[in-house]
């Protein structure tokens, strides 16, 4: 699978369709800033396609990909913590909720979470949102090669339906790619 990069927006979201007329799905990436959207986004599809960075608050923006003309992948801002002055951040926050809440064709959340932090109140929010919604939710555990053995083992009875992921593993990709595959095309 391989991303092209489409349109970075605050409120002009773009919907695509397929030859025959029939709109993409999408999936949405979120989760609190710096927690690995983008990093995932570039190993799942292809290395540079978004942009990383070690400060919290890099994707400013709404950016969509398009994955092989068959679906579009949408990096959401993060939240939390961000080196950004506060009027930036409500704007974000105004727009993911104008998306999320007006894409009849959002087909799935992945919800990053970094394994080392508790789920945050906004992650709650978005995991109850997105249950009334009815539209699946992938919680995916990033950074897991920062634990021990006895630590991810801990992490995944809390969390039995979390995907571990890690970039230096390519069983993750894999997992979170079948996954996408199965919720995407059933």
């Amino acid at each position: 699978m391989k991303a092209r990069f489409l349109i970075s927006t605050l409120s002009e979201f773009p919907i695509l369709k397929d030859p025959r007329g029939n709109i993409l799905p999408e999936l949405a990436l979120a989760g609190r800033s710096n927690v690995g959207k983008s990093s995932l986004i570039n190993d799942l599809f292809g290395e540079g396609v978004a942009k990383t960075s070690a400060t919290p608050g890099k994707t400013q923006l709404i950016n969509f990909f398009s994955i092989d003309d068959k679906f579009l992948v949408v990096d959401l801002p993060g939240y939390g913590f961000a080196k950004a002055p506060l009027e930036e951040i409500q704007k974000w926050s105004k727009a993911i909720d104008a998306y999320i809440n007006g894409r009849p064709n959002l087909k799935l959340i992945l919800l990053l979470v970094d394994c080392r932090r508790e789920l945050c109140q906004e992650d709650i929010t978005l995991i109850e949102w997105a249950k009334a919604k009815e539209i699946p939710l992938l919680l995916i555990l990033t950074k897991t090669d920062k634990l021990n053995r006895s630590e991810k083992d801990a992490l995944l009875k809390k969390y039995p339906d979390a995907i571990p992921y890690t970039v230096m593993k390519p069983i993750s990709r894999h997992l979170v790619k079948k996954r996408i595959d199965e919720i995407l095309w059933d």
